[in-house]
């Protein structure tokens, strides 16, 4: 059981490592401008996907830390 937690862990570190900014910037463009229609699972991933973007930039310029 724990392997398996450790595993999708894993998967969820590299997926939002190299897909937030393309979350963060095409869900509003698909919202708006190809009019889909709302998704509260989509709306919370946006949501987490700022966040993470928040904290990278808090680090990067804030606390002058290389990520």
């Amino acid at each position: 059981m724990v392997k398996i937690l450790k595993e999708i862990y894993g998967v969820g570190i590299l997926f939002f490592y190299y897909m937030k900014y393309i979350i963060l910037i095409g869900w509003p463009l698909l919202f708006y401008g190809l009019e889909y229609k709302p998704n509260i699972i989509m709306d919370i991933l946006w949501l987490f996907c700022l966040a993470l973007m928040l904290k990278d930039m808090i680090a990067a310029f804030i606390l002058k830390k290389h990520i």
